[in-house]
C-alpha cells in the first residue's frame, strides 16, 4: 500500500480528533485496510498495514488501538452530515441487527439516514444482551438524536414491528416527530364512534382499506393514556401478506413514505456480506465494538464520496426489472477499491474534498 494515502487520511484526521500521530496512523490503517481487505478482522488487516514490521506486531498495534482509544459515536452523526452534505430534514429508519460469536450475542440497535442516494449510520447502541430492543433503549437513542438535530430535522421516522409500545408512541407524539411504524395483522384498535376491530379483520371486509385510511383511531395494546389518535394504512403485498402502517401524518404519505424503511436492511447487508463483512469481527465489548462501527461509518462515507465524484448529478441506470444495475453504495465501494490499489492519489483526493482543513464543532476521541 502506497504510504501517501495513509498520510492523507492522518493529516486530514489529526485537526478533528485528539489523538496522537501514531493513533492516527493506526485510524488511517483501519480505514484504508477494512475498504481494501473487504472484513473488518485484524488478523486479515494487519496485513495492510504499511511499513516492514512483521505481521504479528501490526496484528498486536490493531488490538492495542481497540484496547486503549475509543471513539466516540455521537460526533460520527455531526460528521456524516457534514461530510456527504445532508440537508435537513431527513427520513430516519430505525432498525436492529444481531448475530453470534462463539457464544456470545452481538446486539445494535441503529438509527440511519435514508436519502435517496445514500443509507449509512448515523447514531446506535450496542446492546449487551440478544433479543428486542426495550422502549427505553429506543427513547434514549433519540434523546441522543434530539440533543444534537433536534426534532424539526426529522421528515420520517420509519420503524418496523418491533417499535410499537405506549412510552415509545407517547414519546414521539410528545416530541413532534412524525412516524410511520409497521403494526401486526392482529392489533386491535379502538375507532372513535366506539367500535373495537382487529386490524385484519377490519381489512377482509368490503371497502375496508379506505375505512382505515379515512378514521382515525387507538391501538389497544398502548397506553390507554394516549389522547392523540393514530392514522391507519394498508396495503396488500405481492406474495399476499398485509403491510399496516400506524403514523401521526397523514396515512397515504405515510405509506409512501415507509417504503424508504428497505434501505436500512440494505445497509445492514452493505457493512455485511455485501461489503465490509462486519460479522467476521472478534470484538464482543461494546465499546470496542462502538469503535468499530465508527470505523465502519467513515469508510462508507469515503465510498459514497467516491460514487459522487463518479456520477454527478446522473443517476444510475435500471434495468427492465426496475432496479439498479448497482447501488451507490457498491459503486462507489468497487471504485474507491481500485483507487485505492492502482491510483491512490486519487482515492486521496475524494478524501480530502470532503473533510474540512479546520477544526470542526464535531469531535471527539479519547485514550483509555
Amino acid at each position: 500500500m502506497c504510504h501517501h494515502l495513509p498520510d492523507t487520511l492522518t493529516r486530514t484526521l489529526s485537526p478533528h480528533l485528539e489523538l496522537g500521530k501514531s493513533r492516527l496512523e493506526t485510524l488511517s490503517w483501519l480505514i484504508i485496510g477494512l475498504v481494501n481487505a473487504r472484513t473488518v478482522n485484524l488478523s486479515h488487516l494487519a496485513s495492510q498495514c504499511c511499513g516492514g514490521a512483521q505481521l504479528s506486531s501490526s496484528y498486536r498495534r490493531l488490538q492495542r488501538f481497540f484496547q486503549y482509544v475509543t471513539l466516540e459515536g455521537d460526533w460520527l452523526a455531526l460528521a456524516v452530515v457534514k461530510l456527504l452534505k445532508l440537508k435537513a430534514p431527513w427520513i430516519l429508519c430505525l432498525d436492529r441487527t444481531n448475530w453470534k460469536i462463539g457464544r456470545r450475542d452481538v446486539n445494535i440497535l441503529m438509527l440511519a439516514i435514508a436519502t435517496q442516494r445514500f443509507r449509512i449510520p448515523l447514531m446506535w447502541t450496542v446492546l449487551d444482551r440478544a433479543g428486542a430492543s426495550s422502549q427505553g433503549e429506543c427513547i434514549a437513542l433519540m434523546r441522543r438524536y434530539l440533543a444534537l438535530f433536534g426534532s424539526g430535522s426529522i421528515a420520517w421516522l420509519l420503524a418496523d414491528r418491533e417499535f410499537i409500545g405506549g412510552r415509545w408512541i407517547g414519546f414521539l407524539l410528545q416530541n413532534k416527530i412524525l412516524f410511520a411504524i409497521r403494526v401486526r395483522g392482529n392489533a386491535i384498535v379502538h375507532f372513535q364512534d366506539g367500535r373495537c376491530e382487529q386490524l385484519k379483520s377490519l381489512l377482509r371486509k368490503p371497502h375496508g382499506f379506505k375505512r382505515l385510511r379515512s378514521q382515525p383511531a387507538r391501538l389497544a395494546a398502548l397506553d390507554e393514556t394516549l389522547g392523540t389518535p393514530l392514522f391507519f394504512a394498508a396495503k396488500r403485498l405481492a406474495d399476499g401478506e398485509l403491510l399496516i402502517i400506524a403514523s401521526n401524518g397523514p396515512s397515504k404519505k405515510a405509506l409512501k413514505a415507509y417504503r424508504r424503511r428497505w434501505q436500512i436492511e440494505c445497509l445492514f447487508g452493505d457493512s455485511k456480506t455485501r461489503g465490509l463483512n462486519m460479522e467476521d469481527t472478534r470484538l464482543t465489548q461494546p465499546v470496542k465494538l462502538n469503535t468499530l462501527l465508527v470505523i465502519i461509518t467513515l469508510a462508507m462515507a469515503w465510498a459514497y464520496a467516491c460514487a459522487t465524484a463518479i456520477k454527478g448529478t446522473k443517476s444510475i441506470k435500471t434495468r427492465t426489472h426496475g432496479y439498479r444495475t448497482k447501488s451507490w453504495f457498491r459503486l462507489g465501494f468497487d471504485q474507491l477499491r481500485k483507487w485505492i490499489l492502482h491510483q491512490p492519489e486519487r482515492a486521496a483526493e475524494i478524501w480530502r474534498r470532503i473533510w474540512p482543513k479546520r477544526k470542526c464543532t464535531f469531535q471527539t476521541a479519547r485514550v483509555v
